[in-house]
């Protein structure tokens, strides 16, 4: 190994252990600060002052929630249990704070067994939404006015679950849920005045789920709340409370972010493939998501100095109003509690006008949204699998090929011009040297050189840049596919994450097959592709290194995205010999040099020598 495939390499460990300490410190500064925050908040709860409120029945100005003081009085009180089942999901009611403490999708296991660990969990666990989450869905936070002590009364009629509480001001809160079908959830939430006296309730929250994450494999990058406006969605993750800035720059982290002007159409908290979507029948005025520490897994212990694992909660803000003698508020938030499967989402955000399909989150890459090639990707994957029903693994190598294919034209075009670039390097070098010290006539003579032999030395870049939105969709639509979480591929048990075999000795490293694949048709394609006139022999030795930097990146993501990776880099490589091999017709020519005129055999100088 030469001295520059040295330095790459030792640049890579480098920036990769650089970026994983970062990372963990922040992580640790981020638990620190929210611990000190709740504790700050949970002793100043008592002596909050609740939030003013306008007279005459009228709402009064938006302002941040008041501390959640209940925690303590709900989870000391004996606790009342209501489950409902139906063929998607188990949905487990709780009487404390009255609301729906957890969703059991039944469809779906909570892990993927992998071959080179144990599963952590029970063999028959489900995936699960608002997973171990401090406060149940439609939990009412606020002052003492609209919590009371946090118990309320169950009852259950089918497939309809009641809450209800009288407050100490003489209002009556009544929260319904009616479980219906396809994870939908129809709730309302009631507050009746029946007394003869106007009574002022305060501004407060009404929980709409917790993002959690899934195992303890979970990284924290996948969790977050979006909410839709009427116009374009917006997305808070976990990294969204780090602060401003980038690594050591950073500022302190949030403990809160706020958002809407009466605008809330939904509202959702996600982690990679389940979603808590809240629907208002009315765009609420505005949410609040927080970062809370959860419990830490069941089973699992924690190594020393480890943070706990985090969430985001979110939850619709509505301000303080008054509630004449006899009158009433009600709010009816429709719920759906299942995964984030694209066609399902597409057909209720049709259904209901409301966009609901951007909460699959594809997102955006360089400030484009490129959320059109991963529909359009992940909607033929699944109708490929639909009619040919063969497995995933198999429909993302087809996809691959018919990508392949479809941009073969232009590739080949490519790889020709290369050939010819590559021709006529000598005669760019000769200008290069002729003309270093004219670049203007440089230029001109390149432009020239390039015309005369049929060259566009842009054109290797041309099929890189038009493939570039379908490689970010490829990414995006398999990044966000719950269709590859648990599908196989060969010795790969689960698309959606790392092919780990076995985690090597001594260093306690994963050993993952198909990064080291993709990684070794990277540079043998890297071999491959001639280098462009005119690159000194460092910019090509740095050039054919350049896979290993996306080695370090990528040897850890999904072996959905590292089989398509593999997949277009060897149909690449047998791209490029089979356009070698092929004659080029616009190939530039050497003109044979000319004969000259016929000489005499008398008049040369060995004949002149011998007379």
């Amino acid at each position: 190994m030469d001295r520059t495939a040295i330095i790459v390499l030792a640049l890579c460990a480098v920036l990769f252990g650089w970026w994983v300490f970062e990372e963990k410190k922040i992580a640790e500064a981020q638990a620190r600060t929210e611990a000190a925050n709740r504790a700050a908040q949970l002793a100043a709860a008592v002596a909050a002052p609740a939030p003013a409120a306008t007279p005459g029945g009228t709402t009064g100005g938006l302002s941040a929630p008041s501390p959640q003081a209940v925690v303590p009085l709900a989870t000391n009180l004996p606790e009342q249990v209501v489950v409902v089942t139906n063929a998607y999901a188990r949905y487990t009611f709780t009487s404390r704070l009255g609301g729906l403490a957890r969703v059991d999708l039944l469809s779906f296991p909570e892990t993927i067994s992998q071959r080179w660990k144990p599963t952590k969990t029970k063999g028959d666990s489900v995936a699960s939404l608002n997973t171990r989450a401090p406060f149940p869905v439609l939990a009412v936070l606020g002052d003492a006015d609209v919590t009371g002590d946090g118990q309320f009364t169950l009852t259950r009629s089918g497939s309809t679950v009641r809450a209800q509480k009288r407050l100490s001001n003489g209002l009556v809160l009544t929260k319904q849920f009616v479980v219906g079908t396809n994870y939908i959830l129809d709730t309302t939430v009631r507050l009746d005045n029946p007394s003869g006296q106007a009574i002022t309730v305060g501004a407060h929250e009404i929980v709409t789920g917790t993002a959690t994450p899934m195992d303890v494999d979970d990284n924290g990058m996948n969790e977050g709340v979006m909410w839709y406006n009427g116009n374009k969605a917006a997305a808070t993750t976990l990294s969204s409370f780090s602060g401003s800035g980038f690594g050591c720059s950073r500022g302190a982290p949030l403990t809160e972010i706020l958002g809407g002007s009466n605008n809330v159409v939904w509202l959702a908290s996600h982690n990679q493939y389940f979603a808590l979507l809240a629907m208002p029948q009315e765009p609420a005025p505005q949410f609040v998501a927080t970062p809370l520490s959860l419990p830490a897994f069941a089973n699992v212990q924690l190594a020393a100095g480890t943070p706990p694992p985090r969430g985001i909660q979110a939850a619709l803000v509505y301000p303080g109003q008054t509630l004449t003698a006899g009158s009433s508020v009600e709010r009816h938030i429709t719920f759906f509690a299942g995964p984030k499967e694209y066609r399902t989402l597409s057909d209720i955000g049709m259904a209901r006008s409301n966009h609901a399909d951007l909460a699959m989150n594809f997102g955006s890459y360089l400030g484009l949204d490129l959320s059109f090639f991963a529909k359009v990707l992940l909607l033929a994957m699944n109708k490929l699998h639909d009619w040919t029903n063969i497995d995933y693994g198999w429909i993302i190598v087809l996809i691959t090929v018919i990508i392949k294919v479809v941009f073969w034209p232009l590739t080949a075009a490519s790889t020709r011009s290369m050939k010819r670039m590559q021709a006529i390097g000598p005669e760019l070098k000769a200008l290069q040297e002729k003309y270093k010290e004219e670049p203007q006539k440089l230029t001109s003579k390149q432009w020239e050189l390039y015309k005369k032999h049929n060259v566009n030395p842009l054109s290797g870049c041309l099929p890189m840049l038009v493939q570039m939105p379908v490689f970010f969709g490829f990414f995006t639509m398999i990044r966000t596919a719950i269709e590859l979480r648990g599908a196989h591929f060969l010795w790969v048990p689960d698309l959606s994450k790392p092919d780990t075999l076995f985690m090597i000795p001594g260093i306690d490293f994963p050993f993952n097959l198909l990064p080291l694949l993709m990684g070794g048709a990277m540079l043998w394609q890297a071999h491959l592709t001639p280098p462009s006139p005119g690159m000194d022999a460092s910019q090509q030795k740095i050039m054919r290194y350049m896979p290993l930097i996306f080695l370090v990146f990528l040897y850890n993501f999904s072996a959905g995205m590292a089989l398509y990776w593999t997949v277009n880099n060897l149909l690449t490589i047998l791209q490029t010999k089979l356009t070698r091999n092929l004659k080029d017709p616009a190939a530039p020519t050497t003109p044979a040099a000319p004969a000259g005129p016929a000489r005499n055999p008398a008049l040369t100088p060995a004949a002149k020598l011998k007379k």
